[in-house]
């Protein structure tokens, strides 16, 4: 589980925050990291450098208690990873950082109709939205490895 996160993974039906986890292996080397957690880069860094209005009648939303969100738990950890790869490229890595990732995935996370609908800066967190319905598939159509 991410850490910081305690109990509240279990508020959502949609967080599954082990599949967010990724752990080096023994041996691996691991770089340095400018933020010890998602928690921190988005305080620290997103929300400090990715401004927007915020406002639900067609604009942008925001929820402050974005951790109750599986999607946004799932997509701010690869922005977070991504910006902690890419700052090590001193030529374009930021620009692809911006491009490929900041932008493609908060447009999706601020969307009005993104996981965050319902959600407002000033009234919170609104659970709101169900899991996308599945259909279990026949058995032996998936063959594990």
């Amino acid at each position: 589980m991410s850490e910081g996160l305690g109990d509240w993974a279990e508020t959502d039906p949609d967080d599954s925050l082990e599949a967010h986890e990724s752990a080096p292996t023994a041996g691996e080397d691991t770089p340095s990291l400018v933020f010890a957690t998602v928690d921190l880069f988005v305080q620290q860094h997103l929300a400090l450098n990715y401004r927007r209005t915020l406002n639900v009648q067609g604009g942008h939303t925001w929820c402050p208690e974005w951790w109750r969100h599986g999607e946004a738990i799932s997509r701010l950890e690869a922005l977070w990873r991504a910006w902690e790869d890419l700052r090590r490229d001193g030529k374009t890595g930021m620009s692809s950082w911006w491009r490929e990732h900041a932008d493609h995935h908060m447009q999706i996370l601020l969307s009005t109709d993104g996981p965050f609908k319902g959600c407002t800066p000033e009234k919170g967190h609104n659970p709101r939205l169900d899991p996308l319905p599945c259909t279990p598939p026949p058995e032996g159509l998936f063959v594990s490895h």
